[in-house]
């Protein structure tokens, strides 16, 4: 059963694809989602940069290196709070490594992605100069919008979703779509509950788990957000507000959603992504309300601020040097000629008295 439906709102979906085949090789839709996430946020970051007077082939250039560390980031951060899934006994070090590499069996986790993300732009500004705050300004949006497409992916993957409801947004998974082992490593793992086993819903005459939509939430929470970017953009205070706020933003939804999942990355008995969410909320809040407490006390805030490359730099030092050789020029000549005027005067001087005498 291929179908995905959210039968309080009557929306039926009796056929959703997870991959597609071309010439053998299964490309899944999540990739295809993924990567058109990350083109349409490119475009939006380059149309940013452009409106603030930036270069915007820097963040073609940035994009075009950031692929690989967003990626290695977001499987490093799931590895590393989920290493019960990769490391168990009687595995050899060789499966557990490809296993480890093998992100088609899913295994991305966003906060990773982010944080690999952070840093490489803080590592690309400072080598190409740039000012970070503005840079993380521009960027952001161009995130959201990826995010925003990114979370599709799930839908087509049946996956990241929610705790058991029966609420008008459920989201209604036939049963019969999952494996019999696949269904047992989720029961198993707790992502499937025993509360949705004894509250399947006929849907359609098949039977099916029925849960919160938390990639559809996020989704809704992050159009929302980027919304609110978009209208507020030109009445930012200070380069870094955007960013900020994106992060504050982010970290409250993120948090919200969080606790309906069933299928979080944990340490000990708490969620990772609810941790981190609150520290991110923390952190953010923290700089907005010192900058806007510096600004107050008097303190000239940069807004969209373009440091001189130094390229620009070195022309405008070789014209001066230009036109100090130009002024060294011009003043050795008037020396030469004032020394030759001196000379045909005395040489006048010397003819009239000569036919004096």
């Amino acid at each position: 059963m291929d179908g995905i439906y959210f039968p309080g709102l009557h929306i039926f979906f009796e056929k959703v694809i997870s991959y597609i085949r071309i010439f053998k090789f299964d490309i899944t839709i999540y990739a295809i989602v993924i990567t058109l996430g990350f083109v349409l946020a490119l475009f939006v970051a380059m149309k940013e940069a452009k409106r603030t007077g930036q270069n915007d082939e820097d963040y073609l250039d940035f994009f075009l290196v950031l692929i690989i560390p967003a990626i290695v980031g977001a499987r490093l951060y799931y590895i590393l709070f989920n290493l019960g899934r990769f490391i168990e006994p009687g595995k050899s070090f060789g499966a557990t490594i490809l296993d480890m590499i093998n992100v088609r069996n899913g295994g991305l986790a966003v906060y990773g992605g982010l944080i690999a993300g952070v840093t490489a732009g803080a590592i690309f500004a400072k080598k190409k100069k740039l000012y970070f705050p503005l840079f993380g300004d521009t960027i952001t949006m161009g995130v959201l919008v990826g995010q925003i497409l990114g979370r599709w992916g799930n839908f087509f993957n049946r996956e990241a979703f929610g705790a058991f409801t029966d609420g008008p947004l459920r989201m209604a998974i036939p049963v019969e779509y999952y494996s019999d082992r696949f269904l047992s490593h989720l029961t198993s793992e707790g992502i499937i509950t025993s509360e949705m086993w004894a509250n399947l819903e006929t849907v359609k005459g098949v039977p099916c788990f029925t849960v919160h939509p938390t990639f559809l939430y996020e989704g809704l929470w992050n159009t929302a957000l980027l919304i609110g970017l978009f209208l507020y953009r030109k009445h930012k205070k200070f380069d870094g507000e955007m960013s900020m706020i994106y992060i504050a933003g982010y970290g409250l939804g993120r948090f919200w959603v969080e606790a309906l999942r069933t299928d979080s990355l944990m340490i000990g008995p708490l969620k990772v992504s609810q941790v981190v969410a609150i520290l991110c909320v923390i952190v953010a809040v923290g700089v907005i309300i010192k900058n806007r407490l510096d600004i107050k006390r008097g303190k000239e805030p940069k807004i969209n601020y373009v440091p001189a490359k130094e390229d620009d730099e070195d022309e405008e030092v070789d014209e001066d040097s230009e036109v100090d050789e130009i002024d060294t020029e011009t003043s050795e000549d008037e020396e030469i000629e004032k020394e030759i005027d001196e000379i045909e005067e005395k040489d006048k001087k010397v003819d009239e008295s000569g036919e004096e005498d």
